[in-house]
């Protein structure tokens, strides 16, 4: 009875100990585990997130880019310089299907007056100069509607002429030889081929 008794209770501490080398080893595998894991988890790179590029603006938008003119050499479309185009001009000027007249224009600043064979002319006139063109516009007195002229002055000479599209067509030119004529071209001389000298027959006897 005492002998079973010992047996028993060295069969239940051999339990006992076997239980808990078991769960030790049990605890171990586990935190091996969870740490391997760890290590793996840590190894792998993050993946970093897209960035979309966003795509530059182009610097001038709209219309108003386009219709902004190029400088073109030494020339900028963009500066005008109004043109003071006072004096007093004598010359010839013609209206439309009527024939050329004498006629006597007069411009003050912004105002104008003539005569034109026996009519009398007054107005508003402005004349604007950009890259050597200068552009005018004039208003009669009386009239409806502006017309556009395109002016040329040298000196003491005005020419005013129409631009292409304008329904009044009116030319006014002074008598300093303001009229867009070609010079006549003066033709050279040809010279005359030269000729040898003549040698006189060779005399013969009879």
């Amino acid at each position: 009875m005492r002998k079973s008794t010992i047996y028993l209770f060295i069969l239940g501490v051999a339990v006992v100990v076997m239980a808990a080398i078991a769960s030790a080893g049990v605890a171990v595998s586990a935190q091996n585990s969870n740490s391997s894991t760890t290590n793996m988890n840590m190894a792998k790179p993050k993946p970093k997130p897209w960035r979309h590029k966003r795509t530059a603006k182009p610097a001038t938008t709209g219309d108003a880019a386009m219709a902004t003119p190029q400088k073109r050499g030494k020339c900028d479309p963009t500066q005008q310089e109004q043109t003071d185009l006072s004096g007093t001009y004598t010359g010839k000027m013609k209206h439309g299907d009527e024939p050329m007249q004498d006629a006597t224009l007069t411009i003050t600043g912004n105002s104008f007056s003539g005569t034109m064979g026996g009519q009398t002319i007054s107005g508003r006139i402005v004349a604007v100069t950009t890259c050597g063109y200068t552009a005018v516009t004039i208003m009669h007195e009386g009239h409806p509607r502006a017309m556009s002229l395109r002016a040329k002055k040298m000196g003491d000479n005005l020419m005013l002429t129409s631009v292409p599209g304008e329904p009044e067509k009116i030319m006014f030119t002074t008598g300093g030889g303001m009229a867009m004529k070609g010079k006549p071209r003066k033709h050279r001389a040809k010279g005359k081929p030269k000729t040898g000298m003549m040698t006189a027959p060779a005399k013969t006897t009879p």
